[in-house]
């Protein structure tokens, strides 16, 4: 071993430790820096901010300044809130460097000494003990009852014992590696020495950092909409190009080529949907507000919408199935008391008090017993510990019981059992069929026997000819919620899937005991997936739900593969979880995480519970499907005003609207339409995730848009003979009315009678809506927007096309929800892949 790392039991010479820090570099993580400008620079690849920006524009060159304002106030908004949240994402990699202490213990010239930990380099010597973290990767030399956590590494939830004894077989996965640690990783019980075999970039720590830097992830939201957007700017520009070059056609020298001009860019300008940043801006914060109630924090908005769009939720057991606290489940003895009473005497720390105790067996000893009996035992002399060690799986201790001298043991089953002078064969099939029995509950166990030592001599133990006491089972209870939490994400079609460092026994477990499972062995380890085709592998892990023994790079193979066919929420706590955070289109973490785990997350748990999950996908799925009801409602008006205007002005010797009457009928519009964001929605709704599908939506918006233009083109008939201001004067209230309706006709697939009540603010905005724009016409602002005064019959011909217009939607829905399912015609870009 000093060999082959050209150093020696005293350490590196001064000199030699200073050569090699030349040639290795610093013991330290250099995440690349992200620079501010760059993110600014990637928001602005958005179609929708764009299209925005040339709204805002347009209002603004057209005198519509309050209008112009509005859009440019709440692109500001989104842009600012992006750029904040994606910053501290990007800083997440550099808090990696906390978990490289600062200062660590090391050997060097034959001399103990305190160095910087950045100094360290390969071959050196480092000294560890109890609350050290590892300052890098390394071989151990020496170990005494050496213990490590290396949950923020590997996800193992229980501290894994250290030999420094060399494995039989070479280590294939992190968790085998029982003569290594890990930087970054901490000491909970022992000392140990080891030499340094790789510093920096090149530790397993430095490995997890490259992979959080390297990848990138676009949201759910920010995909659909950019899709959304550049649809509706192709849509939009290939249909003003030909109306404006059909009227140039068909009208030649008549045509006022500047003032139609004006008059396309304000047409265009009707059909973006601006309150679409006002909407999202309040839909999100109610449902930020209500899920900070359940104690669940955002930290991007956006990603509540996120949620709603998950498809396959993939967890840890421990501490969200599971109440991460090991309990004595059963005890397999003829004299259970004094089995459990002799187990706890065998503790790897003196059992004075609770807070002494690392290990989660004696803490579940320690629950068990009374606190008399706690008091009694840990006064009992304990003479000599014989350490856990990998190899010997079992520990001892000789202590003075009731008077006498005994040597107890406590350990793997067939570790102990061979050691026992009453255990012969057949009993030992016996014992064996229970601890089976035990391991396909998930439940870990521990054998217990012991000898009376009736001349003791230090250092001369030995353990055999002893005496069987029992099997004591041990389990981490599942939270009373699991089962339950489970169905419910069955019943909103979300995948649970387990991703746990823990083994496959007691994953499989847990996944049998939840229902994820219909055999516990149906549990996958990652050494089974890389036994198979890349074919196989890729079924393997769409359709397995539980995955035992895998490491964060693992984690990070199988968040690829589920991303190709499906959204995938993540939730993680520790360092090894920082690049699949990253990954996942949603990153949620516990609010004890790591801080690199917090800083990639979108998501914070206050409590570190499964349900509150289902919970933020049930809110991001009521976000989605009133943002999915406003683009379904606005595009439906949009799209009939806009192909009924840009007709009209193939036929008419004047523009049906003037660019001033259009940009107004927008903006009064865009009230109500901003109180769908807190709309009541059907239980239908949240059924399933959805997606923002956009052929779905404009084949929606198309369909609806006909009947539109129906009724605007039967208003044209009858109002055609009349004046350019009476026309456009009830063209205007006619487009006003027909949308406030069509909100409370669209807003639900249910006939509207029996559909959830609508909320008190769109009733209320609908109201003075209406009210503003038929009172409009009789002001003297209404004289200078070339509106006229109506008569009685003026108005009453335009609600009863109104009323007319309302019953034919709502006939036609039920027509469209009967023969056209959402989503039949929905362009799916992952379709090619399934």
């Amino acid at each position: 071993m000093f060999a082959e790392y050209g150093s020696g039991s005293s350490g590196l010479s001064l000199k030699e430790a200073h050569l090699r820090l030349e040639r290795y570099g610093k013991n330290a993580l250099e995440p690349k820096h992200s620079i501010f400008l760059e993110i600014l620079k990637r928001r602005f690849r958005s179609a929708f901010l764009y299209l925005l920006l040339a709204a805002a524009a347009l209002s603004f060159f057209l005198g519509q300044f309050f209008e112009a304002l509005l859009i440019l106030v709440f692109v500001g908004i989104n842009v600012s809130l992006e750029v904040y949240q994606e910053y501290h994402s990007e800083e997440a990699a550099k808090l990696l460097k906390r978990y490289l202490v600062i200062r660590s213990r090391v050997r060097r010239a034959g001399k103990v000494m305190t160095i910087e930990s950045s100094q360290i380099v390969p071959g050196d010597i480092i000294l560890l003990e109890v609350g050290d973290r590892l300052p890098a990767d390394v071989r151990f030399l020496e170990t005494a009852f050496l213990e490590i956590d290396e949950s923020l590494i590997t996800g193992e939830s229980i501290a894994v014992s250290k030999t420094d004894k060399l494995l039989p077989v070479p280590p294939l996965e992190m968790y085998e590696a029982a003569n290594i640690g890990f930087a970054g990783t901490v000491v909970t019980h022992g000392r140990g020495e080891g030499i340094v075999f790789a510093t920096g970039d090149e530790t397993a720590l430095g490995d997890i950092a490259h992979l959080a830097e390297t990848t990138e992830r676009e949201t759910v939201f920010e995909k659909e909409i950019t899709q959304f957007s550049r649809f509706i700017l192709k849509l939009v520009f290939f249909t003003l190009a030909i109306i404006f070059i059909a009227n140039i056609f068909i009208k030649g020298s008549e045509v006022n080529a500047i003032e139609f001009l004006v008059f396309t860019l304000a047409l265009a300008v009707s059909v973006v949907p601006e309150a679409l940043p006002v909407i999202l801006t309040v839909a999100l914060s109610r449902g930020a507000l209500r899920l900070a109630q359940k104690k669940v924090i955002v930290k991007r908005l956006s990603a509540i919408e996120d949620l709603g769009s998950i498809e396959v939720l993939c967890t840890d057991k421990t501490g969200t199935l599971t109440e991460n606290l090991l309990s004595v489940r059963d005890v397999f003895s003829e004299k259970k008391e004094h089995c459990l009473e002799a187990a706890f005497l065998a503790c790897l720390e003196v059992p004075e008090k609770r807070g002494l105790l690392h290990d989660a067996f004696d803490l579940a000893l320690w629950q068990k017993l009374s606190h008399a009996k706690r008091e009694e035992l840990a006064s009992q002399e304990r003479y000599e510990v014989l350490p856990f060690d990998p190899a010997r799986r079992r520990n001892g201790v000789v202590a003075d019981v009731q008077g006498e001298t005994r040597l107890i043991v406590r350990g793997a089953p067939e570790e102990v059992f061979r050691l026992c002078r009453d255990v012969d064969l057949y009993h030992e099939r016996s014992l064996m069929q229970w601890v089976k029995e035990a391991g396909r509950r998930g439940e870990r166990v521990l054998a217990v026997a012991s000898k009376t030592l009736p001349r003791y001599e230090r250092g001369k133990v030995h353990e055999d000819h002893l005496e069987f006491l029992g099997l004591i089972s041990f389990s981490d209870s599942l939270k009373p919620t699991a089962i339950q939490t489970i169905e419910r994400a069955r019943a909103l079609g979300v995948q649970v899937k387990i991703l746990t460092g823990d083994g496959r026994e007691v994953a499989g477990a847990v996944g049998y005991a939840i229902g994820l499972l219909s055999d516990p062995e149906q549990a996958l380890t990652w050494k089974d997936l890389e036994a198979m085709s890349p074919i196989e592998r890729r079924e393997a892990v769409f359709r397995g739900s539980v995955f035992a023994r895998v490491s964060p790079r693992e984690k990070y193979e199988i968040l690829k593969i589920l991303k190709e066919k499906h959204e995938v929420g993540f939730l993680g706590e520790g360092i090894n979880d920082a690049p699949v955070l990253k990954l996942a289109n949603v990153a949620l973490v516990v609010s004890h995480a790591s801080d690199i785990a917090r800083e990639a997350a979108d998501v914070v748990l206050l409590d570190k519970n499964l349900e509150t999950i289902i919970d933020g996908i049930g809110e991001g799925r009521k976000i989605f499907a009133n943002i999915l009801k406003y683009l379904k409602i606005t595009l439906t008006s949009n799209f009939g005003n806009f192909y009924s205007v840009a007709l009209a002005s193939l036929m008419l010797p004047f523009v049906p609207l003037l660019p001033t009457q259009i940009l107004l009928l927008n903006l009064l519009s865009d009230f109500p339409m901003i109180a769908i964001a807190t709309d009541n929605v059907d239980t239908e709704e949240l059924e399933m995730p959805k997606n923002y599908q956009v052929h779905s939506i404009v084949l929606f918006a198309t369909f609806f848009g006909i009947i539109s233009s129906v009724f605007d083109f039967t208003l044209f008939g009858i109002f055609a003979q009349f004046s350019e201001a009476t026309l456009q004067t009830a063209w205007f209230l006619l487009s006003i009315a027909t949308e406030i309706v069509l909100i409370f006709s669209l807003r639900s697939r249910k006939p509207f009678f029996r559909a959830k009540r609508p909320p008190f603010l769109l009733l209320y905005l609908s109201l003075v809506v209406f009210a503003i724009a038929f009172a409009l016409p009789f002001t003297p602002f209404g004289d200078r927007l070339g509106f006229i005064q109506p008569n009685p019959f003026f108005l009453l011909l335009v609600v009863a096309l109104v009323a007319a217009y309302f019953f034919a939607t709502e006939a036609l829905k039920r027509f469209y929800y009967q023969h056209f399912q959402e989503g039949r015609f929905a362009f799916d870009p992952k379709a090619d892949s399934r």
